[in-house]
This record gives structure tokens, C-alpha cells and sequence, in this order.
């Protein structure tokens, strides 16, 4: 099972400490960032779940952060500082945050406005249409639960794998460029060429079909990208 990734972008390390000891111990997968712009690096070559987001950052404003990942992305963004003017939660709330902590916070509160954030998303995604499964013959993934079998057994991917094919899955029988899937995975910012989709690909292949060498369930359309197999 694929744990949900949160990115913590937070420049006090205690705190930053604080936050991954909480996510961990309750089984989500944390990743750290200490300025914005290693922020924005990591929410590109991550492809977090959800993303807490300090607005007191060394380098750029947490504002302008906010700004730049809702330019490409609809993860959910939730904001913590030290800021408790209302304006400027207003302000961040406008802008694209999905929620505002002010610290010091407790770890329960944090917990349930993670929840909230994730359940909130995930039905805006039901709401539009995104089935819950994809199931060709032998192969099923389980969104809600992000497992992947196939025959029956348990397939075991790595986060940008299971992001990968989750993405052609729910867009089966269209034909994704391979701009639009570097675009969708890795963000605008990413400096990725077709080589690591392609590499990627195949090691998906490897573990979904009988015979890499002639896909079953992922199709390539040469030069332009893939397309799965309608279920």
C-alpha cells in the first residue's frame, strides 16, 4: 500500500521535527523542505498529497509559494504561521489555501485539519467523475486504497510508479503526451526530459506485463506518449 506523501515546508527545524514525528507516527510518508524554492523542487519531483506551508520562509514569501504551486497544481495547501492577523489569512485563503493553522498548534488539531483537507479533495476528484477502481482482466487499482494487484497478487510500486499509472488509468483509452504526463507528475518547474518517463515506464511494465517487450496494458503511441488499455 502507497502511504499519502505531505510535504512540510517549514524553516524552523524544531518545528519541521515536530510536524514529520506526527505525520510518521501516524502513518503518513513526510517529506522536509527548508526554504521555498526546495519547496517547489520537491512538489514537482514528489507529487505530494497535500502540502503544509510556512508563509515566514528564508528565501521567498510563503505567499508567493502558494501562488506558484496553485499556477500548476490543485493539491491541498495548508497553511502554518505565526501571521494571525485574519487579513492575511483571508489573504492566503483567497490565494488558494485550502486551510490556515496558526502557531503553536497541537498535534490533534493539526491531524484532523490534515483529514479534513484529504477527505475535501478526494471528493472533489469523486465529484467530477474519477472512478474509485480501474479493472482490465487481471489487473485492478484501487484508488481510494492505492493498491495495485494483478492475478490476485500485490504489485509494489514506488510513489511516481503508482502516480503514473493511476494517471493513465483514470484516463484509460485517451492517449496522454508525454508533456501532459511529465507535466501532471513532475509540475512545470521540473527540469525532466522524455528519458525518465520513459525509464519509469518501463519499470512498471516490468512488474505489470507478461512480456514487456509487447504491453498488454500500457500501449505506446511512438512520439507522442501512452494511453492504458480501457477497462
Amino acid at each position: 500500500m502507497n502511504k499519502q506523501t505531505i510535504l512540510s515546508i517549514e524553516d524552523e527545524k524544531n518545528i519541521g521535527n515536530y510536524i514529520e514525528t506526527i505525520l510518521i507516527s501516524n502513518g503518513y510518508k513526510a517529506l522536509k523542505a527548508m526554504n521555498g524554492m526546495s519547496g517547489l523542487s520537491m512538489c514537482t519531483s514528489h507529487h505530494p498529497d497535500l502540502i503544509l506551508l510556512d508563509l515566514g520562509l528564508p528565501d521567498i514569501d510563503g505567499m508567493e509559494v502558494l501562488d506558484r504551486i496553485r499556477g500548476f497544481s490543485n493539491v491541498p495547501i495548508i497553511v502554518i504561521s505565526a501571521r494571525t492577523q485574519e487579513k492575511e489569512k483571508v489573504e492566503a485563503l483567497d490565494r488558494g489555501a485550502d486551510d490556515y493553522i496558526t502557531k503553536p498548534f497541537g498535534s490533534e488539531e493539526l491531524l484532523a485539519r490534515i483529514r479534513t483537507a484529504l477527505r475535501h479533495s478526494n471528493q472533489v476528484r469523486s465529484s467530477v467523475g474519477v472512478e474509485k477502481r480501474y479493472s482490465c482482466e487481471d489487473l485492478i487499482i484501487d484508488f481510494d486504497k492505492r493498491l495495485v494487484t494483478l492475478a490476485g497478487e500485490d504489485i509494489h510500486l514506488t510513489q511516481i510508479e503508482y502516480k503514473l499509472v493511476s494517471l493513465l488509468a483514470k484516463n484509460a483509452g485517451k492517449v496522454l503526451t508525454y508533456d501532459y504526463i511529465l507535466k501532471e507528475i513532475w509540475g512545470p518547474y521540473a527540469d525532466m526530459d522524455n528519458q525518465i518517463l520513459r525509464v519509469n515506464m518501463a519499470n512498471i511494465r516490468r512488474k505489470i506485463e507478461k512480456n514487456p517487450a509487447e504491453p498488454h496494458y500500457i500501449y505506446t503511441e511512438i512520439g507522442v506518449g501512452y494511453r492504458m488499455k480501457e477497462n
